[in-house]
């Protein structure tokens, strides 16, 4: 069985899925350096067309997700984001996510819970 990483997004504030929101995948190496290793956009179902990273690409590691928000909130939730920063600015620019992979056969589904005031993550299956 082939490992991967996926992820989807889902804004809190309005429940539903989170489309146009890009997603950025590095690997963390020694002394904290990132390496980029690919980005995407979630789709109409807040997910990404296919996994981030799968197969012999994944490797036990340190990995970070970064999903950029602020567009998100300031094109579909402004007033939202607005009224949580003031002056028209979101308080979540970018949500960073850091992850161990241990095992390099296994699934790993790191979704995003977001809205204008905070997020959560955890495990997906």
């Amino acid at each position: 069985m082939a490992g991967k990483i996926s992820t989807h997004v889902l804004d809190l504030s309005c429940g539903r899925p989170a489309a146009g929101i890009e997603v950025a995948l590095y690997r963390i190496g020694e002394a904290e350096a990132r390496t980029l290793l690919g980005c995407s956009v979630t789709n109409s179902d807040g997910r990404t067309g296919r996994p981030l990273l799968e197969g012999a690409d994944l490797k036990a590691g340190e990995y970070e997700l970064v999903f950029f928000v602020a567009d998100y909130f300031q094109g579909t939730a402004g007033e939202a984001g607005a009224r949580m920063a003031g002056g028209g600015v979101p308080f979540l620019n970018r949500v960073p996510i850091r992850f161990c992979v241990g095992d390099e056969g296994r699934s790993y589904h790191v979704p995003l819970l977001v809205s204008p005031g905070g997020y959560s993550t955890y495990r997906g299956s």
